[in-house]
């Protein structure tokens, strides 16, 4: 991106943000919904064996996110919108950046766009085209970072049933382009995702089998590869209230690659099997309302081939393909550990502390990988 670019679009956000409150007073007569957050982060990282036996280097960094989006709905059933954020383009897993590092003091921050779109809202119909925000239900980022945008085709349908043990049912399907090399449909890079979610016992149960296939994916993002190939991943995902004073919710992910990688000679042997997910958690409480506080736990077993590990979130461990000129973090061939608690100040702010301990489970060198990390997230919303 360049300096006129990024100018101008440093030039949007600021004019995006002190039209706030005149944007807020005309929503209804202009139909123009204004949304922005900000994000301060704390983060210490300490004790990273790498594969050869070494460590890295100990840190503690300040980091930052600001996000700023318009919608604009010319009537009830669509919709236009878009969102800027912070962020390196080459690192769509974390458009956070370190206050110090990565971009000199009189240049630009960098920032693009993650949402650009048009979607339709009508009875039972969801749909939209463009760029926009994973749309299919999940409960947590083991299996897809929330920062990773999709560019493509999606549409649902939701309905009600008479069913004594369904109470709705909704069935959701896209289609998403990821390297558009204007070849033959079958040899694109491409994401084509299917699911079916049901909520049961008055909404207390929900659970959502869902299948991914990845079309061609690079083994290194970022146009670093040196072969593709493909996963189709089978999830089945659940939630369910076990109590609503307090709430207390459980949630399970199962994951299932069912390619064989078997006559892949690019796989190393260790590998070709490593297509199993699981991830569990327990979450008390919530941050809905002022005042409201929660605690939780995570626990991840993400074998190598179970996700894609340039989509999944890249919170828990400092992995990363740098060394293979990427940004992208690597997370999946892993197990571990997150303690999270939160408090929510007021409607516009949150605090949310974060634990993190990861060890890997096939090692790539002659040690296995590991990390332990907190994050401090102070969250503002306008």
């Amino acid at each position: 991106m360049n300096r006129s670019v990024n100018r101008f679009l440093i030039f949007l956000l600021f004019v995006s943000f002190t039209s706030a409150s005149l944007l807020a007073q005309e929503a209804k007569k202009k139909k123009l919904l204004f949304a922005a957050d900000l994000r301060l982060r704390a983060e210490p990282d300490w004790n990273s064996r790498k594969s050869d036996g070494t460590y890295r280097d100990d840190r503690f960094r300040f980091r930052f996110r600001v996000r700023a989006g318009i919608t604009y709905k010319p009537n009830d059933w669509a919709s236009f919108g878009f969102r800027a954020r912070t962020g390196y383009p080459e690192k769509q897993q974390d458009p956070h950046l370190t206050i110090g590092d990565g971009y000199h003091e009189f240049d630009s921050v960098p920032i693009g766009f993650d949402k650009l779109y048009f979607k339709v809202h009508k009875n039972w119909l969801d749909a939209w085209l463009g760029r926009n925000t994973f749309p299919f239900l999940k409960k947590n980022e083991l299996f897809w970072s929330d920062n990773v945008s999709l560019d493509g085709v999606y549409i649902s349908a939701s309905f009600e049933t008479s069913a004594n043990w369904i109470d709705a049912v909704t069935y959701a399907g896209g289609l998403f382009t990821m390297l558009n090399s204007f070849d033959t449909f079958s040899d694109e890079s491409f994401i084509g995702i299917l699911q079916i979610s049901t909520s049961h016992i008055d909404n207390r149960l929900k659970v959502f089998p869902t299948f991914y296939h990845f079309n061609q994916m690079p083994n290194i993002p970022d146009g670093n590869e040196n072969y593709r190939f493909e996963y189709s991943i089978f999830q089945i995902g659940a939630e369910a209230l076990i109590s609503e004073h307090p709430k207390i919710t459980l949630g399970a992910d199962l994951y299932q690659n069912i390619q064989n990688y078997d006559d892949n000679d690019n796989i190393p042997e260790a590998l070709k099997n490593q297509k199993k997910g699981f991830v569990g958690s327990v979450v008390w409480g919530d941050l809905d309302k002022k005042g409201s506080f929660c605690l939780g736990a995570y626990y991840t077993y993400m074998e190598r081939y179970a996700a894609v590990d340039f989509i999944a979130q890249n919170d828990w461990a400092r992995w990363d393909y740098s060394g293979q000129g990427s940004r992208d973090g690597r997370l999946t061939n892993l197990k571990g550990l997150e303690l999270m608690t939160g408090y929510r100040i007021s409607k516009m702010l949150q605090l949310k502390m974060r634990y993190f301990v990861v060890e890997q489970l096939v090692p790539y060198g002659d040690y296995l990988e590991n990390g332990n990390r907190i994050r401090l997230d102070i969250d503002f919303r306008f």
